[in-house]
C-alpha cells in the first residue's frame, strides 16, 4: 500500500483470489452485466488500422513498433469506436488489451466489448483496472490452451470476468488522481529513457569507430572501397565473406541441445534466458547445429541485425542459417560480433536481403557472403576488443544505474494503480487542481521511438 494515501473506513469481504475485499460503497459484478459483444465489420477495410499491446493498449498501428507483415486488405476486419474494450484474444493473458480512444479496425482474431451504460462507467476507470497487476491473474486463469502461447479467452470467460465497480463519481476522481499522477511518472520514464537512448548511440559511436577504423589515430589509411566504409588502416585486409566463411547444415539427431535464439538486441542467447512467448515446437530434432564462434544469422530479420558470433553449443531454427571460419585465427569472436552489429553492416544486410514485405525480408547466403568484411592482424583484433570494452563500461555503468531508476518507478507506478483501483487507499476525497490534456497522437509515436531497441523477441523467432 503507497504510505501517503489512507484506506477507505470501512469494507466488505468479496473473496476474490486477487482482492479479498473492497470499500462498503463499492460493488461487484460480471462482465456479462456490465459489456455487450461487438461484431461489426469494416465493408472497406479503409478505416484506421489499429493495434494491441500489452505495452500500450490499444494505438494506431502506424503509430507503433510493429515490424509484422500486413494483410493485403483489411475488407472484412472488424470495427471498433472510441471507449470501446479491444482485446487480443491470444495474448490476454499477457494483457495485450485497452479501451480504445480511436475509431479504426482490428483483427477478426480479437473481441470488442462495449459498456452497456457509458452515464454509469467511466471507461478510463476500468482501463487502469483490467490493466492493472491484480486483473492479470484474472486473464490468465480464465485463458485455455494447449500451449502458453496460444492461451485463448473466449467470449464466454471474459464475460465471467468479476469486475470490480465504484460508484460513477469515485471513478471519475479515481482517473483524475491517476492521470495526474502518472502524467509526472511517465514524463521522468520518458526523460530517463531518452537519456539511455542517447548514452547507447554513445556506445554505438565507440564500437563503430574502433572496428572499422582502429584505435591508433596515427596509422596510414586507405580506401576501402565501400561509400558508407570509407577508408580503413592500410594494413588491414577487406575480402568478400566468403574468403572468411564458409555455411554450415548440421542437423541434431535428437534435438536434445540447447535451444539458442537469436535477435537484434543481444546477439545469440540462449533461449531459457530470454522473455520469448513463441509457441516452442513439438519437437527440435533436425534443428541446426550451432557451435562456440561460429555466426548465426535469422534470415528473416538479418536487415534488423539480428545475427550474431555464438558464445554457446546448442541448436537453433532450421531455417536459420550458420557460417564457421573457414580456417583458425581469421577473427577473434568478440570483435567479429562487434564488426557484424555495426549499422553500415546492418545496412548490407538489408540491401541484399530480398523479399515482397518489408517484414518478409530474407537473407540468403549467397547474398551474405558477398558482402566485403575488414580484417585486421589478430592481435590488433583483440586490442580493439579490450579498448572497446575500457570504453564501454562507463557507459554501461550508467546506462545500468538509469534502469534501476526506471525499474523502481515503474513498481511504485504499478503498485500505485493496483491499490488505487482496487480500493486499498482512498483518494476520492484529494482534489486535482491541474487538468492533463491528452495528446494521444504524439504519445504514442514518442512511445515507439523510445522502445525501437525494445521489439518483442517473440517477432525475431
Amino acid at each position: 500500500m503507497n504510505n501517503e494515501l489512507k484506506p477507505y473506513d470501512e469494507y466488505i469481504y468479496i473473496g476474490l483470489t486477487w482482492c479479498d475485499r473492497i470499500p462498503s460503497n463499492w460493488n461487484i459484478k460480471r462482465a456479462k452485466s456490465m459489456f455487450s459483444i461487438i461484431d461489426i465489420r469494416s465493408e472497406t477495410g479503409n478505416e484506421e488500422l489499429l493495434s494491441v499491446s500489452a505495452n500500450h493498449g490499444v494505438i494506431k498501428r502506424k503509430n507503433a513498433n510493429v515490424t509484422m507483415f500486413k494483410a493485403e486488405s483489411y475488407k472484412g476486419y472488424k470495427l471498433c469506436w472510441k471507449e470501446d474494450l479491444v482485446v487480443n484474444s491470444l495474448w490476454a493473458w499477457q494483457q495485450g488489451l485497452g479501451f480504445s480512444k480511436h475509431h479504426g479496425i482490428i483483427s477478426t482474431a480479437y473481441s470488442v466489448y462495449r459498456l452497456n451504460n457509458r452515464y454509469l462507467f467511466n471507461y478510463k476507470y476500468y482501463n487502469y483496472l483490467i490493466r492493472s497487476s491484480d486483473y492479470l491473474w484474472e486473464l490468465r486463469v480464465r485463458s485455455k490452451g494447449i500451449w502458453r502461447s496460444r492461451y485463448q479467452l473466449t467470449d464466454q470467460s471474459f464475460m465471467d470476468i468479476p469486475i470490480i465497480v465504484p460508484p460513477k463519481n469515485e471513478q471519475d476522481k479515481i482517473v483524475d488522481y491517476l492521470d495526474f499522477q502518472l502524467a509526472k511518472i511517465n514524463k521522468f520514464i520518458k526523460a530517463k529513457k531518452k537519456l539511455i537512448a542517447a548514452l547507447k548511440e554513445q556506445k554505438q559511436v565507440v564500437i563503430n569507430e574502433a572496428v572499422t577504423k582502429g584505435i591508433n589515430q596515427s596509422v596510414k589509411m586507405k580506401s576501402s572501397g565501400i561509400e558508407w566504409l570509407g577508408d580503413i588502416p592500410e594494413h588491414w585486409e577487406i575480402k568478400r565473406a566468403k574468403n572468411y566463411l564458409t555455411q554450415t547444415d548440421k542437423k541434431s539427431n535428437d534435438g536434445t541441445e540447447q535451444l539458442l535464439t537469436v535477435s537484434h538486441i543481444t546477439g545469440v542467447t540462449p533461449r531459457s534466458e530470454k522473455n520469448v512467448t513463441m509457441f516452442m515446437a513439438e519437437s527440435t530434432e533436425g534443428y541446426k547445429i550451432c557451435e562456440k564462434d561460429m555466426i548465426a544469422v535469422n534470415t528473416m530479420w538479418a536487415w534488423m541485425g539480428a545475427l550474431g558470433v555464438s558464445n554457446y553449443y546448442g541448436i537453433i531454427s532450421p531455417s536459420y542459417h550458420t557460417y564457421r571460419m573457414k580456417y583458425d585465427d581469421i577473427y577473434e569472436s568478440e570483435y567479429l560480433d562487434k564488426l557484424l552489429r555495426t549499422s553500415g553492416y546492418i545496412y548490407e544486410y538489408y540491401i541484399r536481403s530480398t523479399g515482397i514485405r518489408s517484414s518478409r525480408l530474407r537473407l540468403y547466403p549467397d547474398k551474405f557472403l558477398e558482402i566485403f568484411f575488414v580484417r585486421p592482424p589478430l592481435e590488433e583484433q583483440r586490442k580493439i576488443s579490450q579498448y572497446i570494452n575500457q570504453k564501454l563500461e562507463a557507459i554501461d555503468g550508467s546506462i545500468y544505474k538509469i534502469e534501476k531508476e526506471i525499474e523502481l518507478i515503474t513498481e511504485y507506478r504499478t503498485s500505485l494503480i493496483s491499490d488505487v483501483v482496487t480500493g486499498k487507499v482512498d483518494v476520492h476525497n484529494i482534489k486535482i487542481d491541474e487538468v492533463i490534456d491528452e495528446d494521444t497522437e504524439n504519445d504514442e509515436i514518442e512511445d515507439a521511438e523510445l522502445e525501437t531497441e525494445e521489439i518483442s523477441e517473440n517477432e525475431e523467432e
